[in-house]
């Protein structure tokens, strides 16, 4: 049976972490901010937001 090479896998995770780090740098160059956490200016995506209450289709108000 072959051995593990823990060698190899380690820097196949250093790859993985520094082609990251350089995606979200060129990013932030470009004046592109990426956020996975959902927070935002929501000025941009009007249609994630809820309509206000009494405003929805099918429901005079």
């Amino acid at each position: 049976m072959a051995t593990p090479n823990y060698g190899y896998e380690k820097r196949q995770r250093e790859l993985a972490k520094k082609k990251k780090k350089e995606e979200k740098l060129r990013a932030k160059a470009a004046g592109k901010p990426h956020d996975d956490s959902g927070e935002g200016n929501d000025a941009e995506n009007p249609a994630d937001t809820p309509a206000p209450e009494g405003n929805e289709p099918g429901n005079p108000a």
